[in-house]
């Protein structure tokens, strides 16, 4: 079992107008990578601000490496912090920006000046070492950021959303620089983003947020696998969310009925019983779509489009009641269904996540 370094124990804050966190724990392990994922508003912001010291909690406990950091300034906690803006000092060069947390602490010329190229060198922008913010990219400028961040080696990084303000391509790129980094250096990092694509890839465990609490918590695969409620299933990547009744629960499978007809359903994990209600997710990538009916599923649809997305076709479809489903599909446009077809959707059922059932209820 991995050593927890940060320690959040009960952790709620309130500025007046509602609870903005409430009741949040969580433990972060030394060496991982930890995101806080959620909208505008779900308190993530405000949990990194707690750790950091730049807000009190109401109530609760902020552990660090075995001490309680709870009330201490910023100042004193071996914590750094990288946000959206930047946040480099204009008037400083690459070189003295990166060094200014070192000054801040004391260190020697020599040990700095050496600290200062091994940073540079890391985030591969050693031969900017003379020029200004002003003279370098968004890209370079959150590459100084980040080494201004790991000079004085924190025991832990929190990042606040660091890769907003770039374009998509240059956000990719950089998700696989931080990752390279986080896991040469072994340092903890704690990263908010409401970024799906940037939490999946990035993380090694992924907090999702809403209201004040975490809905959910696991590694990228069991968020996007397997989300335990509705609003996870909804809020991470895109998926057809269909609400049924179980009618038939036979060892590993389960048949689930609605208005738009039957479909078969892995009722393994999710310990399902005949009568209960429950919600199936199916990510779009996951659809399928038929010419003729499939064994186990009975929901016809009427094609409404198919849309050319590059390197698949995405196929827009209506079920009996409306309902509207999206199929990432493989074939080639020239092979797809057209408008006003009659088609058959199903999926394999070890591939739809069970939103209810008992293990859920615990």
């Amino acid at each position: 079992m991995q050593e927890v370094l940060l320690s959040l124990k009960n952790i709620s804050k309130n500025f007046g107008e509602g609870d903005v966190l409430s009741g949040v724990s969580l433990d972060v392990h030394k060496g991982e990578f930890v995101t806080l994922l959620g909208s505008s508003g779900c308190g993530k912001t405000t949990t990194l601000r707690i750790i950091s010291g730049l807000e009190t909690p109401d109530s609760g406990e902020v552990i660090l490496n075995g001490q309680d950091m709870t009330d201490l300034p910023p100042e004193k906690r071996p914590v750094n912090t990288v946000f959206q803006s930047y946040a480099l000092f204009p008037h400083m060069n690459v070189e003295k920006n990166v060094a200014y947390g070192l000054k801040v602490r004391g260190m020697d010329k020599k040990a700095a000046a050496d600290r200062v190229a091994q940073m540079l060198e890391l985030v591969q922008m050693s031969e900017y070492a003379k020029r200004m913010p002003s003279q370098l990219s968004g890209g370079q400028r959150q590459r100084i950021a980040i080494a201004r961040a790991l000079a004085p080696q924190p025991q832990l990084l929190l990042l606040d959303e660091p890769l907003g303000a770039l374009d998509l391509q240059l956000r990719r790129q950089m998700q696989i620089e931080l990752k390279r980094l986080q896991k040469k250096l072994g340092i903890t990092f704690v990263y908010i983003t409401h970024d799906q694509e940037e939490a999946i890839n990035m993380s090694d465990r992924i907090a999702v947020m809403r209201g004040g609490k975490f809905e959910q918590l696991g590694t990228p695969e069991e968020i996007y696998d397997r989300p335990k409620t509705r609003y996870v299933a909804q809020f991470i990547g895109r998926s057809t969310i269909l609400t049924g009744r179980v009618v038939l629960a036979d060892g590993s499978l389960a048949v689930v009925e609605n208005e738009n007809g039957s479909f078969t359903v892995d009722a393994d994990y999710a310990k399902m019983t005949v009568g209960e209600m429950c919600d199936i997710c199916v990510r779009t990538e996951r659809m399928r779509v038929s010419r003729t009916p499939v064994e186990g599923f009975s929901l016809p649809a009427t094609v409404r489009e198919a849309r050319y997305a590059g390197g698949s076709v995405m196929v827009y479809v209506n079920l009996a009641d409306g309902t509207e489903v999206a199929a990432e599909c493989g074939f080639r446009m020239a092979d797809a269904p057209k408008a006003g077809d009659t088609v058959y959707m199903h999926w394999n059922p070890a591939q739809a996540a069970v939103i209810g059932g008992a293990s859920y209820g615990a």
